[in-house]
């Protein structure tokens, strides 16, 4: 899985990326200039929503879902932002929740 590692390409996703959000998650989506370019993720959990402990298992189940769900898509780099209930809600309501932001980003950053 290919991921974004520098904080300047994050701050720049954050700054011009588009934002979907759900109640247990939120992505950014950056469509990239050519849509032949790989995909590349990033997982942010703040630590403003909690300790290293509860940091590493959103971003341990960020990870997952987006593994389930197929990515890194390619022409997009995406950003999963934790929420509190990241970790206190059912996998499978992330994963849903995080499935439709998927599909309505991919719909809405491709027009």
């Amino acid at each position: 899985m290919e991921t974004i590692k520098s904080s300047t390409e994050i701050s720049y996703i954050f700054a011009n990326g588009k934002r979907f959000t759900a109640s247990s998650i939120v992505l950014l989506v950056q469509k990239k200039a050519q849509h032949d370019q790989k995909g590349r993720v990033a997982f942010v959990a703040g630590k403003k929503l909690g300790n290293a402990v509860w940091r590493n298992a959103a971003k341990r189940r960020m990870r997952a879902v987006c593994r389930d769900l197929g990515g890194p898509w390619d022409g997009y780099d995406v950003v999963f932002i934790a929420r509190k209930s990241t970790t206190s809600s059912e996998y499978s309501k992330v994963l849903s929740a995080s499935r439709k932001l998927i599909t309505k980003s991919m719909g809405e950053s491709g027009k």
